[in-house]
């Protein structure tokens, strides 16, 4: 956890860490404010002013949802893609720079312990 809001945080300005959060969500499936609240762990009405944001700022709409015409679901535009790439660069090349000045055999151990995690966190 410390490693991940460091990264967050150490990475940059031109997008929130909870801005970040909700956007690389939307990479994968479109979501409604509500399941973005959810797995967010935040209440809806802090979600929409998250998701106003974005939106304010061209990097994710909003779209009716055909299924249900009182929800609307929340995607990616092409700018948000394109501020989910920068910041994924941004975030990688910050910890590559850490990463470079540790010996081979501890670059290793991570390598070894960074697959053991995902192995625990699959289960």
């Amino acid at each position: 956890m410390r490693v991940s809001r460091r990264v967050r945080f150490e990475s940059s300005e031109e997008t929130a860490p909870h801005q970040f959060s909700v956007l690389a969500r939307l990479d994968t499936e479109d979501a409604s404010v509500g399941d973005l609240a959810h797995v967010e762990r935040v209440r809806a009405p802090s979600m929409s002013r998250t998701v106003a944001g974005l939106e304010e700022r061209g990097l994710v709409r909003r779209d009716g949802d055909p299924a249900d015409g009182r929800v609307a679901r929340i995607s990616l535009t092409r700018a948000g893609r394109d501020a989910l790439a920068r910041e994924r660069a941004r975030r990688d090349a910050w910890m590559a720079q850490r990463l470079q000045g540790l010996a081979a055999a501890d670059r290793e151990a991570l390598r070894v312990a960074t697959t053991l995690l995902d192995r625990v966190v699959a289960q």
